[in-house]
């Protein structure tokens, strides 16, 4: 042993977890990627009849929709654990590393358990592989992994996001109580239909029998097909702005001070919420009553959760990426944006919680996205825009985003920087040239993965976010 391992045996021992990572991490990509599809349960069900079900050893809270999937969740299982309740989280895309993906008790599980579990399940995935016409997706076996550790901790409760659509996605082979759907606007309109009520049909897959379903408020063509879907399978409805909502909201320092209905009419005050937007207040809202219904309370007992141990939840959610504040003087800004719908949510939030005198955009989306739409929907607040591009197959080139960018903010206002770590340079020295660097902010946005890298590059890779 070397003198310096010697030194450092814990130094030793995390770059071994670090290259076992590595090592799971590339088998995994090496099958078929999250936008590739094959629309079935088969495959996830056979692996989960195989390993014991698992996923029916705890309840489930099971969350779908367009946009706030990750920010409920985060904030259900804050929720949860008020209540000293063991939690398991399984959500995606991941910000910085895919272990964020399966989380318990709020932090994401360990290098050397995720690649524990990875290689427990292996053998069975491979017998999978060997009986079925299409071997497992990265997905899939991510979802057979999330449900196994949190089997294996075990957890009190699994709170578990969609990742893309809902019947036949493969974490809906888990029958949850509680079925919570966010707003339903276009986006995997080549997978899932051209119009928010054809993709509500498969958002509401996840809708089971004799289940409550907690829905935010839709477009009318969504709302149909929910209630549609509820009456089929005899499930309880609860829906924004008449069982549950938000009934008023104050700016604060940090964030925003909300007032909350629960589902018995039971109103939550001063509840400090430390994200920004009215879409945000609406997650929290959303949030509320799945925990609620999960316990069981409100409706016609007209009881209520603990309001204090309901203000220390909120108070306490974080959500990476989602307008997160990483830099000051100039203040930069990171927001996962990725649709229109989403971006309009983002420009918004920013008009009323940012006084910038001077908003410079870094934009990097993948091609399959509605460019143009996310592009329109950030013009009205942005002096100018960097177009650059993420490391995957999937970004789109910088060249053919400023085209885009071109025809919608004018040739003056464009800037290429195919490189990230040039790009938010650009924009941030385009921003001081205000010379009011209070006034002043750069917003990186277009993609998860985008706002991941950008997350890394600023030095804000903390365990636990």
């Amino acid at each position: 042993m070397s003198d310096k391992t010697s030194r450092n045996p814990d130094r030793s021992a995390a770059d071994e977890a670090l290259a076992g990572l590595r090592e799971v991490e590339a088998e995994l990509l090496a099958r078929w990627p999250e936008n590739k599809l094959e629309p079935s349960l088969t495959r996830i069900a056979r692996l989960m009849d195989i390993l014991g079900q698992p996923q029916r050893s705890y309840p489930a809270i099971h969350i779908t929709g367009t946009n706030g999937k990750t920010s409920t969740a985060r904030m259900v299982e804050q929720l949860l654990r008020a209540f000293d309740l063991r939690t398991g989280r399984y959500t995606s895309p991941h910000v910085e590393s895919v272990t964020e993906r399966i989380s318990l008790d709020g932090e994401p599980i360990t290098p050397e358990r995720f690649v524990e579990t990875y290689r427990d399940i292996e053998p069975y995935i491979g017998m999978v592989d060997q009986e079925l016409p299409v071997p497992m997706s990265f997905f899939e076996v991510l979802t057979a992994m999330g449900y196994a550790a949190f089997a294996d901790a075990p957890v009190d409760v699994a709170v578990v996001e969609v990742g893309m659509g809902g019947s036949w996605d493969a974490t809906n082979v888990i029958d949850a109580a509680v079925a919570v759907i966010t707003p339903i606007s276009l986006d995997h309109t080549d997978k899932l239909g051209t119009t928010p009520g054809e993709i509500a049909v498969e958002k509401s897959g996840i809708i089971k029998k004799g289940a409550l379903a907690v829905v935010a408020q839709q477009q009318l063509d969504a709302a149909e097909t929910i209630l549609r879907r509820a009456v089929e399978v005899d499930a309880t409805v609860a829906r924004e702005g008449m069982e549950f909502g938000v009934l008023h909201r104050d700016l604060a320092v940090g964030g925003q001070l909300v007032t909350l209905r629960g589902l018995g009419g039971h109103t939550y005050e001063d509840v400090f919420l430390p994200l920004h937007g009215v879409h945000q207040a609406q997650n929290a809202a959303l949030a509320l009553a799945a925990v609620e219904a999960f316990f069981g309370v409100g409706g016609a007992n007209g009881e209520s959760l603990d309001d204090d141990k309901v203000r220390q939840a909120f108070a306490g959610t974080t959500s990476p990426g989602r307008l997160e504040v990483v830099r000051r003087s100039p203040t930069v800004l990171l927001d996962a944006a990725h649709n229109p719908a989403g971006a309009r949510a983002t420009a918004e939030a920013i008009s009323e919680s940012f006084g910038f005198t001077r908003l410079v955009g870094v934009v990097g989306t993948s091609a399959d996205k509605d460019v143009r739409g996310v592009l329109e929907a950030f013009e009205p607040i942005l002096a100018e825009v960097v177009v650059t591009r993420n490391s995957t197959q999937r970004a789109m080139e910088a060249d053919e985003l400023a085209s885009l960018a071109v025809e919608v903010f004018g040739p003056d206002r464009v800037q290429v920087e195919p490189r990230l770590d040039d790009a938010i340079d650009a924009a941030v020295a385009l921003a001081e040239e205000e010379g009011d660097l209070g006034g002043a902010g750069v917003l990186v946005t277009g993609s998860v993965i985008t706002v991941g890298e950008a997350r890394i590059l600023l030095g804000r890779n903390r365990r636990g976010n």
